[in-house]
């Protein structure tokens, strides 16, 4: 073979291994297992365009998706979860809250604050699996309660998004307190006549199941989201049965009544809009 004079053959080698291409511009589905473009993923709400998997996204994604732009006023921004117990798993709770604060912004599982959806005045809370996968601790149920209670004051429609693993076990019984306490003001709204629109998207498990994220006037789920309480094998050797397959996914609790409405996350807003209209708030 004859070298042109002045040209690396080495290099034009290289060249054709795409090293040019930064680094994250593509991502793997996990559903379908298609290479997609991540720009075109994130243009598209965060849903795969080849089979509309959903990706989990963060919460201040999901307040600035859901709410007019420019709208939302977030609220008690400055509480902070404390280290009561000294608890001390794989690493200290209190080591363990500042790398979660520290990686994600925030300073706990959950935002919530005042907006508008299509021009219609609403309070939303919204919680973050980034932050320890969304547990409750006391901190997201006094944050929760007290979004209950704006709403009951102002005569509001209450939006919640779970997408949480739980009670947060690092707390101990003043997290499984939380059950109870949100329950309790949503109570209270449900007497005054308030509406509450519940969205539970993947995973909404443990005891924000077993509590606030299931007592919605109207629960809607996004597609193929993990609702539930125990994890399926825990349930399979309780009950000594072969479960169903995907039988603690949303299509699978709309059909036996669980869910009200499985709904694409690019028709939540219209969704939410048309509920708050039906029932005259």
């Amino acid at each position: 073979m004859t070298q042109v004079p002045g040209r690396s053959w080495q290099k034009t080698a290289d060249s054709s291994k795409r090293g040019d291409v930064p680094e994250g511009l593509w991502m793997r589905c996990p559903e379908c297992e298609a290479m997609v473009y991540r720009k075109n993923v994130e243009q598209n709400l965060h849903v795969c365009p080849e089979c509309d998997y959903h990706y989990r996204i963060g919460a201040d994604q999901r307040v600035e998706q859901l709410c007019d732009p420019g709208s939302f006023e977030p609220m008690w921004v400055g509480l902070a979860p404390v280290d009561a117990l000294e608890f001390v798993d794989l690493k200290p709770y209190k080591q363990r809250l500042v790398d979660e604060q520290a990686k994600t912004g925030e300073m706990d599982a959950l935002i919530c604050g005042k907006g508008f959806i299509k021009g219609r005045g609403v309070v939303v809370a919204a919680m973050d699996s980034r932050f320890m996968m969304g547990s409750m601790g006391s901190v997201v149920g006094e944050k929760l309660t007290r979004t209950i209670e704006l709403a009951l004051e102002t005569d509001q429609p209450l939006i919640i998004v779970s997408c949480s693993g739980g009670a947060r076990m690092q707390e101990s019984t003043m997290s499984l307190m939380q059950m109870s306490k949100t329950s309790a003001a949503l109570a209270r709204l449900d007497t005054a006549g308030g509406l509450y629109i519940s969205v539970l998207a993947d995973p909404t498990t443990g005891g924000v199941t077993a509590s606030f994220a299931m007592l919605g006037d109207v629960i809607l789920a996004e597609p193929k989201a993990l609702i539930g309480f125990a994890g399926p094998r825990v349930i399979a050797g309780t009950v000594r049965q072969t479960l169903p397959e995907g039988f603690q996914r949303s299509e699978h609790l709309l059909e036996k009544g669980f869910v009200d409405r499985v709904v694409h996350r690019k028709d939540l807003r219209s969704e939410i809009s048309r509920i708050i209209d039906y029932a005259g708030k």
